[in-house]
């Protein structure tokens, strides 16, 4: 039945096509009514074809198609951030330290339209699955009508707040200066940034992942190649020096919303429509939404409410401590986000498998990632084991801060196995609209266990106690996520045993 809801926009156009050949054969030529037919053929081809594939095709190589996509993006996305730090951290170090301490104001951002898009990502891929193309229309609609409510939101909230949030951690005003030209850029524009997520969301939910590694890509390298040129000034191009920094973000940024753009007006999110109008009849189904949404923004909030607490953990205890966690969660990216491109690779199989009723291969599509997600963060603890000093030279000179980012890094690292755990488990419950279990073990790892730790272990240990409890933390988060994973299995196998 899926099938032949998909043949309908096809057939209306195939009999269009015969129609205007019959009545009009001078104004519509052979050749253009046989390209017409080509393209019926095409949306025919892509609405029987572009979804099935992910729950017939092998488990292993099927998440190897969908998760190194987007594992390679985030990789890409992760060199950035390290790259725009680096040349930020040429101006001066305090205008490190001002990327370091309005970090969280961005982070805030992304989780909401990161967070959001996961809900409308499990939504689509849910409907799809079920055969339902009216409501996976109806979902990514309202998806998308929601997400400018955000972004208007978001713009006016942030950029009030920030030079206050600034004030509250620094009293340099340098320091103040540069977070607050920043942010009124990055954050003034976040609108492109919450649309363009939302998008990415919906081209994953139909399985084109290369189709978003390509546009993630296209938007961290314009960033790349222009950060130097907006910062430092080039040619005809003036030195702007941090605005320059946020500049070449927003661009970036509007390289990939172009791509999603242009690609979607060609057709390119398949049996998958976008209107307002229909956004606004299936309003109902923005509580699905949200229910996946709401815990999965949080997941992405929460590191922002960790970094705000560490920060003022550590100014207490340390002068240097401030900037290695920044430096810290810039590098930790590049593994973190590379893992996280895992998971986004398996939400919407495990979505769309879910809805199909393919409950067994739903588990092995989880076990398959979690391998994935631990080879991946064994790279990151060789890379911190072997060279902890020459990663913190990319940020920062003084041999004393140096030396105090290779020990947290060497002591962090020891947590990143037990990370994969809590990666996988929260992305399968995610895509499961299980948003509640992700969300405690979220909880569990950037609040409840973390930053008790780290204020009780900083009064006997100093800084090194807070990275102690970074570790410490996953080992207890990967323990609550097993038992919540093997929870619900069992749950899920008796209900439909029945």
């Amino acid at each position: 039945m899926r099938c032949l809801r998909s043949v309908d926009f096809s057939f209306v156009l195939f009999a269009t096509r015969v129609f205007l050949r019959e009545r009009s054969p001078g104004i519509f030529p052979r050749r253009f009514l046989s390209l017409t037919s080509l393209a019926c053929l095409g949306q025919f081809w892509r609405c029987a074809v572009d979804q099935s594939f992910m729950k017939s095709r092998a488990v292993f190589p099927l998440v190897l198609s969908m998760a190194l996509p987007m594992a390679l993006s985030m990789l890409v996305n992760s060199l950035y951030n390290i790259v725009d730090s680096f040349f930020i951290a040429r101006i001066s170090e305090k205008a490190m330290t001002a990327i370091s301490l309005v970090f969280p104001l961005q982070n805030i951002a992304s989780a909401v339209s990161i967070g959001f898009g996961v809900g409308v990502n499990a939504a689509v891929a849910f409907y799809l699955g079920a055969g339902d193309r009216k409501r996976a229309n109806g979902a990514a609609s309202v998806g998308l009508l929601l997400s400018l409510v955000h972004a208007a939101v978001m713009t006016v909230v942030l950029v009030w707040v920030t030079p206050s949030f600034l004030r509250s951690f620094s009293a340099d005003a340098e320091v103040v200066s540069y977070g607050v030209r920043y942010e009124r850029i990055v954050l003034g524009l976040c609108v492109v940034g919450q649309v363009h997520l939302i998008l990415e969301k919906l081209f994953q939910a139909i399985g084109r992942m290369k189709t978003s590694m390509a546009a993630m890509i296209a938007g961290c390298v314009t960033n790349i190649v222009l950060d130097p040129i907006m910062i430092f000034g080039f040619g005809p191009v003036p030195a702007m020096g941090i605005e320059g920094g946020a500049a070449a973000t927003v661009i970036g940024q509007a390289v990939s919303l172009g791509i999603y753009l242009v690609l979607y007006l060609r057709g390119g999110l398949g049996p998958v429509r976008l209107s307002f109008s229909e956004g606004w009849k299936e309003r109902r189904l923005a509580g699905r939404i949200y229910g996946v949404g709401i815990p999965a923004i949080l997941n992405q909030a929460l590191p922002s409410l960790l970094i705000t607490a560490l920060n003022g953990i550590l100014a207490a205890v340390s002068d240097t401590g401030v900037l290695v966690l920044g430096i810290y969660y810039k590098l930790q990216t590049f593994i973190f986000l590379t893992t996280n491109g895992i998971v986004q690779g398996i939400r919407p199989i495990i979505s769309y498998n879910y809805g199909a009723g393919e409950y067994e291969r739903v588990h092995r599509i989880f076990r398959t990632a979690l391998l994935c997600a631990l080879v991946v963060m064994s790279a990151g603890v060789v890379l911190c084991l072997g060279i902890p000093e020459a990663l913190i030279r990319l940020f920062a000179s003084d041999e004393a801060v140096v030396k105090s980012g290779a020990e947290a890094l060497r002591i962090i690292s020891i947590g990143f196995l037990f990370s994969a755990v809590s990666f996988s488990v929260c992305g399968t419950m995610e895509a499961l609209g299980r948003g509640f279990s992700s969300f405690i073990i979220s909880l569990l790892r950037y609040a409840a266990v973390i930053l008790p730790l780290a204020l009780l272990l900083s009064r006997w240990m100093g800084e090194t106690g807070v990275w102690h409890a970074f570790w410490i933390t996953e080992v207890i988060a990967a323990a609550v996520s097993a038992l919540l994973y093997r929870r619900m299995w069992r749950i899920e196998r008796d209900r439909h045993s029945v």
